[in-house]
Parts: structure tokens; C-alpha cells; sequence
């Protein structure tokens, strides 16, 4: 599975939503500010722009463009470093301020059913997309899944 498998299959509603949470103070704070916009082919970057390309990039990104995936993920990501932060925490792995160590071993930590548990804690307590995102992209990048994880229909 490639990274951009997970932005087509969370679909075009959490793409956009996805797109809003991203804050161009953190991009700047962070140096990816010009890379974006650079990626995106965008003359100007704001949070208007981004959501108004936010089809035409998903189209891009459904097209193979995996160099894009990467480049907005890490940017929605980076924006929301208190969530990876509170998840990492709730999975008991060991990081630094949300970074691993370059040698950890995370996959051993992720023990089977933790996305759904990940998801059920936190869905009410941060952005449901971005949420998403971060559970299939840790379990793309450190477990090396193969299918992208949607959450199970809540008990009526």
C-alpha cells in the first residue's frame, strides 16, 4: 500500500477536512510553508487556496503522486503534534515530543485492535480525519499495513 491509497480511501470529505486543520504559522515555524505551496502549485498558500484545490490535489494524489501525499501529510501531521503526542502517550510508545528515536522498534508496540482503541478514545477529542490520517499513517509507516483502517460503526 502507498501512502496515497489512504488519502483516497478516507475519501474526499476527510481530504478537506484534513486540509483545514493545517495552520500556516506551524508550516512556517516548521520550514515546510514554501515546499507546500512549491507542491501544490499554488501562487499564494492560505487556508482558502488549500481548500479550494483540495479536489484538484486529491485528483493528483489519486493519480499516483506520492511525493504529494507525502508533502501534505507531513504537514497536516506536523500541525497537530498535541494529538500524536496524547496517541503516543495512550499507546504507552516511547518518543520525544512526537518523534521517535531512530532506531525504536514501534511496530512491537502496536498490538492488534489498537486502531480501533486509538480511534474510540480520541474521535471526540480531535479532528475525525486528521485522526484517521494519523492512525493509518502509523500503521503504514511502522507496521507496514496493507489496507487502510476505517473504524467499526458505533453500537447503536
Amino acid at each position: 500500500m502507498q501512502l496515497s491509497e489512504i488519502f483516497v480511501r478516507l475519501g474526499e470529505a476527510t481530504f478537506t477536512e484534513q486540509l483545514k486543520g493545517i495552520s500556516m504559522g506551524k508550516l512556517k515555524t516548521y520550514k515546510l510553508y514554501e515546499r507546500l505551496k512549491t507542491r501544490c502549485h499554488l501562487q499564494k498558500l492560505n487556508t482558502e487556496t488549500l481548500r479550494k484545490a483540495a479536489p484538484r490535489l486529491l485528483d493528483r494524489i489519486s493519480g499516483g503522486e506520492e511525493d504529494l501525499a507525502t508533502e501534505i501529510a507531513q504537514c497536516v501531521l506536523i500541525c497537530h503534534m498535541d494529538m500524536i503526542m496524547a496517541v503516543l502517550d495512550f499507546l504507552q510508545i516511547p518518543h520525544e515530543d512526537g518523534f521517535f528515536a531512530k532506531d525504536a522498534d514501534i511496530a512491537s508496540y502496536l498490538k492488534e485492535g489498537w486502531q480501533q482503541r486509538v480511534y474510540d478514545e480520541f474521535q471526540d477529542k480531535f479532528s475525525k480525519g486528521v485522526l484517521l490520517l494519523y492512525i493509518n499513517h502509523l500503521d503504514w509507516e511502522m507496521a507496514k499495513a496493507e489496507t487502510v483502517f476505517q473504524p467499526a460503526a458505533a453500537a447503536a
